[in-house]
C-alpha cells in the first residue's frame, strides 16, 4: 500500500506516476491587501490520527484528463478536468487565471508553475513572504512579491468572494475546521466563485472531519502538486521540475553512508516565548517530512516522544541528537544566532551533542512545496552528511547561501530557467 513517501519510490515509479499527474512569469505579485491571520502558528499543525483511504495504485490518480486524454496534451482552450481527493473531479472550461492559496505549499506550487503573479492570497503575508523570499534568490530571475496578498488564514466568507477567484488551491476539509466557515459556504463558494482545489491531511496524515472521511486520500507532496498542475494545465513545467526531484534523489540515495554510521536528529520550532520547543519526527508519514525522510536518518527521540509534543530543555538533552534542525530558522520569526547563543548558554541544553559540536541548523519549513522540498532535500543532506555532499555553510542570516555550481546537488539554473520559460 502506498503510503505517501516520496523517496521510497523508484525513478520509473516517479516518473510514471508523475505523467498521470501532469497537466496541461518569474515575477509573483497578489492583489488587494489584508491583515495578518493572528497567533496562528506556520509551522503549528500537529495534527495525527486514523488513516483514510490510501489508494493502492498511485499511478492511477489522478485522471489523466477529460475522455482519457493526457492533460500535457490536451488543447490548452477547450475544457477539460483534474481530480484531487476530497474534491473528486473538477471541471474547468479553460485555465484558471486568478489563484487563491491558504498554506505556503500551494503558494510554492503556484510559483513553481509559473504562476506566482497570479497568486491573490497567501496564509500569512509577512511569514509567507520573508520564507520564500529567502529561497528564491537562489533562483535567477525569480522573484515574488506577495506583500500586497490577503491574509488568507480564516478569511471571511465575504472576502473570498470579493476576490473572485479563479481556483481556490486550499483542502475544503482544511476550511470546513477554521472558525468563519462551514461545508455549507465552503460548497456556495465552489459553485458560485470557484473551486476548491487541495489536500492539506496528506502533511501528517491527520484525520479529515467525519463529512469527507470517506471520500479522502493521502498522496504524497508531489503527487499533489501533479495534481494541481493538471488543473493549472502546467503539465510541461510539472513534468521538468519532477526530473529534477528524481535526479536528487537518486543523488542523496546513492552517496548516504551506512545506516549505522548516520547521526541522530531532532527537527524543532521553537517557541518565540521562549518557553521549550516543539519536536517533529524526521521519518513520519506526509509530506511535513518530505525533506528530511529521504535522508535515512535516525530520528532522536525514536518514537518515544509523539510527533507534534513540546518539550523543554531536560526533553532535548534526554534525547540528545546529533543534529539538530531548526525549523523556522530561514525566516524572520527565528534568529539563528539567538538560538545558537541561548542553547549554548541553558546548562541543560548545552550538554546536548548538536550544541555541543555546533550542529545546530537553520531548515525552513514543514509547510514546504515542491521548491521549498528541493532546496530543503540540499540543505539536509550537506546539514547530515557533509562529508558525502560537502559542508553547509553556518547560518545566521539572509537568504539560501549562494553555493557554486559544483556545490549544488540540483541545478539551480535549470529550476530557474523551468519557472521562467
Amino acid at each position: 500500500m502506498h503510503d505517501g513517501t516520496d523517496g521510497e519510490r523508484t525513478r520509473r515509479e516517479f516518473v510514471r506516476a508523475g505523467a498521470g499527474l501532469a497537466a496541461a512569469g518569474a515575477l509573483a505579485g497578489c492583489l488587494g491587501g489584508g491583515d495578518s491571520p493572528g497567533t496562528a502558528t506556520p509551522d503549528g499543525d500537529r495534527s495525527g490520527g486514523a488513516d483514510p483511504t490510501v489508494t493502492d495504485d498511485p499511478t492511477a490518480r489522478p485522471t489523466d484528463g477529460p475522455e482519457g486524454t493526457d492533460a500535457a496534451t490536451a488543447t490548452a482552450s477547450g475544457p477539460y478536468s483534474a481530480e484531487l481527493a476530497p474534491m473528486g473531479e473538477v471541471r474547468f472550461e479553460s485555465a484558471p487565471e486568478s489563484i487563491f492559496t491558504i498554506l505556503s505549499s500551494h503558494a510554492d506550487m503556484a510559483l513553481a508553475l509559473g504562476r506566482g503573479d497570479d497568486v491573490n492570497a497567501v496564509y500569512a503575508v509577512d511569514y509567507t513572504n520573508s520564507l520564500m523570499n529567502a529561497f528564491t534568490p537562489a533562483l535567477d530571475g525569480v522573484t515574488v512579491d506577495w506583500s500586497d496578498c490577503v491574509a488568507s488564514w480564516n478569511p471571511p466568507v465575504e472576502t473570498v468572494y470579493e476576490l473572485d477567484s479563479d481556483i481556490h488551491l486550499a483542502d475544503p476539509a482544511n476550511v470546513v475546521t477554521m472558525s468563519n466557515w462551514d461545508r455549507e459556504s465552503v460548497e456556495t463558494v465552489a459553485d458560485n466563485v470557484g473551486p476548491w482545489f487541495g489536500n492539506t491531511f496528506s502533511a501528517s496524515h491527520g484525520s479529515p472531519p467525519d463529512a469527507y472521511a470517506d471520500a479522502y486520500e493521502y498522496y504524497t507532496l508531489w503527487e499533489t502538486f501533479g495534481g494541481v498542475a493538471r488543473a493549472l494545465r502546467e503539465g510541461a513545467r510539472y513534468e521538468a521540475l519532477a526530473e529534477v526531484l528524481v535526479d536528487l534523489l537518486a543523488t542523496v540515495e546513492a552517496d548516504l553512508p551506512p545506516a549505522e554510521e548516520r547521526p541522530s536528529v531532532a527537527m524543532v520550532l521553537p517557541s518565540t516565548a521562549g518557553d521549550g520547543m516543539w519536536t517533529y519526527d524526521v521519518n513520519a508519514a506526509g509530506y511535513h517530512a518530505a525533506h528530511t525522510r529521504p535522508l535515512g536518518a535516525t530520528d532522536a527521540f525514536g518514537g518515544d516522544v509523539a510527533n507534534g509534543a513540546k518539550i523543554d530543555s531536560e526533553g532535548l538533552a534526554e534525547a540528545d541528537p546529533d543534529v539538530l534542525l531548526v525549523l523556522g530558522g530561514v525566516v524572520d520569526a527565528h534568529d539563528m544566532a539567538a538560538i545558537r547563543e541561548s542553547l549554548e548558554d541553558d546548562p541543560v541544553a548545552g550538554t546536548v551533542t548538536a550544541v555541543e559540536e555546533g550542529r545546530v541548523h537553520a531548515q525552513g519549513t514543514r509547510h514546504q512545496g515542491p521548491l521549498l522540498n528541493l532546496f530543503q532535500i540540499e540543505m539536509g543532506a550537506k546539514q547530515l552528511y557533509p562529508e558525502a555532499f560537502g559542508e553547509w555553510p553556518t547560518y545566521t542570516e539572509g537568504p539560501y547561501p549562494d553555493l557554486a555550481a559544483d556545490e549544488q546537488l540540483f541545478d539551480h539554473q535549470t529550476v530557474a530557467d523551468i519557472i521562467s520559460q
